[in-house]
């Protein structure tokens, strides 16, 4: 399981989403197409197909009713949950501006979505936690219908959490085929502007073949770890952390990146013990397979490796981490000290855990309140400004062989020189 830096390097370089299956895209082309022209009678069919029930709507009194019959440490540990994530993006930025000046406005609008799908995947793990993580941000940010779509039979936990995160709809509906009524909209299932949320691979190659049709945030495939952690870590605590990620599923990945060799030695016989006891043990060896401990000559080639893996979850389990933090360039979000763990962010610290995977760190970041805005440019320049500016946009406009573009700015030209006279 003890890997040397240089033989994961290139593996780290050459990493690819998980959307290259051929005959899973073929399905899921089916299954959108047929959704998008046949409506419910295709979304139907498919979740029989698929689910073995129909898709269909779950009142809200059955959702209240679930938060009910909770006891009254799993309703404190969502209501707790919920006023986390609240706190966290209420201090995100979300006005607009419009600035005067001599020549006019110039200024943008920043709008919240109209309706938004938030997707939650059931399976073996159905993530209560995934409902409050986009619910209650897209609610902060001011979305005005907030749709849930996750796999038949809903978990009344999950029905719980969708009251706790003040959703407004709920479908027992999962797969590709929820994103396509999502998408599309079918007789029951309102089309949304936006879908968020991770899933499985049919999932995740639906969401990416109905971009355009509507918005998505990311594709978040399977989650994923990577720690860098010096003599001071300790070896119990790291093989906990690397076995919490290693559970989600036999596509997860978890690595320990060090430059101590005896700590590697001592989270390797950690692991061993921690899974003789580990109900989903299984699970998280497939996941192992797949990851690894990795010995590195220094902390500062640690952080190279990292920014290269661009992880979901970067945890920095070292003496002062706020030190390396400025290293820090491809990460979906950070864990300061072996305390701040991910299962911490999982849940309950505040930041929502719909965070990019398989290398999309490089160019994105973590579900925000930003994900449920949109930015609206205002233009009003006065007469003068636009005799002024117009002969300039008219000479990039024939250099582009505009011509249509470039008389449309000089009758503006010559009309703003005299725009005060009529």
């Amino acid at each position: 399981m003890i890997h040397l830096s240089d033989q994961v390097r290139e593996r780290f370089a050459r990493r690819k989403p998980f959307l290259e299956d051929e005959a899973a895209l073929a399905r899921v082309r089916q299954i959108l197409q047929e959704i998008e022209h046949e409506g419910d009678a295709a979304l139907d069919r498919w979740s029989e197909r698929l689910d073995g029930f129909p898709a269909e709507e779950i009142p809200k009194r059955a959702w209240r009713e679930a938060y009910d019959d909770l006891n009254s440490e799993l309703r404190d540990a969502l209501e707790t949950s919920r006023e986390r994530i609240e706190a966290f993006y209420v201090n995100e930025p979300r006005g607009g501006f419009l600035e005067a000046s001599p020549e006019g406005l110039l200024g943008q609008l920043v709008r919240p979505l109209e309706r938004v799908g938030v997707y939650v995947p059931g399976g073996s793990a159905p993530l209560i936690s995934s409902v409050l993580m986009a619910a209650v941000v897209a609610r902060v940010a001011g979305v005005g219908e907030v749709v849930v779509a996750s796999p038949p039979r809903v978990p009344p936990a999950i029905l719980a959490a969708a009251w706790v995160a003040g959703a407004d709809r709920l479908f027992a509906m999962g797969g590709a085929q929820a994103i396509a009524a999502l998408a599309y909209g079918t007789g029951r299932v309102p089309r949304v502007d936006k879908i968020v949320g991770p899933g499985n691979r049919y999932v995740i190659l639906a969401k990416r073949e109905v971009y355009g049709a509507v918005g998505i945030e990311a594709l978040p495939g399977p989650t994923e770890t990577l720690i860098v952690a010096d003599a001071s870590a300790d070896a119990r605590l790291l093989a906990a952390d690397l076995l919490a990620q290693a559970e989600h599923g036999p596509d997860s990945e978890a690595w320990l990146l060090s430059p101590d060799p005896d700590l590697l030695a001592r989270v390797e016989a950690e692991l061993h013990s921690q899974l003789a006891t580990l109900p989903r043990a299984e699970i998280a060896r497939k996941a192992l397979e797949r990851s690894g401990l990795v010995r590195v000559g220094s902390l500062e080639e640690a952080l190279e490796l990292a920014n290269l893996y661009a992880p979901e979850h970067l945890c920095l389990s070292v003496e002062d981490p706020t030190r390396w933090l400025g290293r820090v360039q491809n990460a979906g979000g950070v864990f300061l000290g072996e305390h701040s763990c991910e299962a911490l962010g999982d849940y309950i610290a505040g930041p929502s855990h719909v965070m990019p995977t398989a290398g999309t760190a490089r160019f994105g970041g973590g579900l925000a309140v930003r994900d449920f805005l949109k930015i609206i440019p205002v233009v009003g320049l006065s007469s003068e400004a636009v005799a002024k500016l117009a002969p300039l946009g008219a000479q990039l406009a024939r250099e582009e062989g505009l011509e249509a573009h470039a008389r449309a700015l000089d009758l503006r030209a010559h009309n703003g020189s005299r725009g005060d006279e009529r």
